[in-house]
């Protein structure tokens, strides 16, 4: 009787039938349900966080919109006329559910030109906190320039006449009256029909070194007027050293033709 106790096979492996060659190994079928589960998983968390972006109420912006209009005519004249246009907040922003959201103005922000008013919730899952772009446009009557002016221009009556302006499409303050703008230079060009502001003007030199000037101290409840000698030149809005006869020097501030005053 033959016993055989161990083939040793050489150069033979086992046969695989040709259907299952290309059948995907266990560990493969493991990850590739893994990662269905993670897109399915994951369009899931999108669909959901699509839903739960905020949605803002007419009555939201409509009380938005007051409160843009009510920053803004603070700063604004009296006859001024206000335009609000309200942007939208960052569709990244996925925030919880709010049933009771705060319109505010962020503290030292000013409703002027691109602004933003802040949003936050009051009576939600989660409190948040966010702020709303928001364009303001204040229209006033203002004077502007009939035609283009290079600097250097001494402005007279027939350069100028009254328009409806932007106040807030530009730095510096404009002017009503033409009194205010007879006889001064201009320190950059103008286009026709641009507004003339506090900051196109060149500094009026209101008197010389060595010139004698009226000084006006001014304190809480009185006002002393005198005479000294200017000791270098008083431009407008400009600090300047003024000398008494009693060889006393103060400094004070240009305001007007040979005046300097002082506030104690």
């Amino acid at each position: 009787m033959l016993r055989i106790s161990a083939l040793k096979l050489e150069g033979l492996r086992p046969t695989v039938h040709p259907m299952l060659q290309n059948a995907p190994r266990p560990t493969a079928v493991r990850r590739t349900r893994a990662l269905c589960v993670a897109l399915l998983a994951g369009l899931a968390c999108g669909v959901g966080l699509a839903q739960s972006a905020t949605v803002l109420s007419p009555e939201l912006l409509n009380h938005v919109q007051a409160l843009a209009q009510s920053g803004a005519r603070a700063g604004a004249p009296a006859q001024a006329r206000v335009e609000v246009q309200l942007g939208q907040l960052d569709p990244r922003l996925r925030l919880a559910p709010c049933s009771q959201i705060q319109p505010y103005l962020p503290a030292g922000q000013r409703m002027w030109g691109r602004s933003r008013i802040g949003l936050r919730c009051t009576d939600g899952s989660a409190r948040w906190n966010v702020t709303l772009p928001v364009l303001v446009q204040v229209y006033t009557k203002a004077l502007v320039v009939n035609q283009p002016l290079p600097a250097g221009v001494e402005l007279t009556q027939e350069h100028l006449r009254l328009a409806e302006i932007d106040m807030t499409a530009d730095s510096g303050s404009i002017f009503t009256q033409f009194a205010a703008l007879d006889g001064r230079a201009l320190q950059r060009p103008l286009a026709a029909g641009e507004a003339v502001r506090s900051t196109d003007l060149r500094q009026r030199r209101w008197f010389a070194a060595g010139e004698r000037v009226q000084v006006l101290a001014a304190g809480a409840g009185y006002a002393i007027a005198s005479e000294g000698q200017a000791l270098e030149a008083g431009f407008e809005g400009k600090d300047v050293r003024v000398r008494f006869e009693n060889g006393r020097t103060v400094t004070g501030r240009a305001v007007g033709d040979r005046r300097v005053e002082v506030l104690l």
